[in-house]
């Protein structure tokens, strides 16, 4: 018998100080050889181990100091929506540190340090293709994906080394605006027309 430990499905937002097109979806060293970055997911549908995270997010801003893919490397500081209750907090961090197994403990085993988990209301919104994330004042960036010929076909990712959401395919996509200011834990960067990414993912583990 099996159980479904999460199923979370919804869009993810990531920018990063990489140029575009970010070399670590492919494995390859970040540009200037680090890179500073955030990856966030709202949740539009979600549970896990039965807990209903619907409508929640959460976001991870990461300083990861060589190849993304080097283990327990990055630095972390996680915000979990300020609407969840205690039980939907403690879930989500659980699953996304990696304690309930499955690619998101693949993905948790890059940190190195979780340098905090806060509290914080969260804005992320996708509007025709365009995307828009902010952390109270912490946290600021908008994007948009780059597009085929006619304007109206996104352009996608598919089948790359490095995922934040295994399975989906990920729109490629340019941030025009992508600021973080957490001072306390030498994390402030402020960025134009970098690398940024966008999703419709759907992630799911059963054990």
């Amino acid at each position: 018998m099996t159980e479904t430990v999460y199923d979370l499905e919804g869009s993810l937002l990531e920018a990063c100080s990489c140029g575009v097109l970010c070399p670590c979806w492919v494995g390859a060293d970040p540009d200037g050889g680090a890179c500073s970055s955030f990856n966030a997911y709202k949740f539009d549908h979600g549970k896990i181990r039965g807990v209903d995270v619907s409508g929640l997010a959460y976001v991870a801003v990461c300083s990861i100091p060589g190849n993304v893919l080097t283990p327990g490397s990055w630095k972390v500081v996680g915000f979990v929506d300020d609407r969840a209750d205690d039980q939907q907090y403690q879930a989500i961090v659980a699953a996304y540190q990696g304690k309930l197994g499955g690619p998101l403990a693949d993905l948790a085993g890059l940190v190195g340090e979780w340098l905090d988990v806060q509290r914080a209301p969260i804005t992320h919104a996708t509007s025709d293709g365009k995307g828009t994330l902010s952390i109270d004042d912490f946290v600021h960036a908008e994007m948009e994906p780059f597009r085929a010929p006619d304007g109206t076909t996104i352009t996608t990712l598919r089948d790359s080394l490095f995922s934040t959401v295994p399975g989906s395919p990920a729109y490629v996509a340019r941030a025009h605006t992508h600021r973080v200011d957490l001072p306390n834990y030498g994390m402030q960067w402020s960025f134009e027309g970098r690398n940024a990414i966008q999703s419709d993912y759907h992630i799911t583990y059963a054990a």
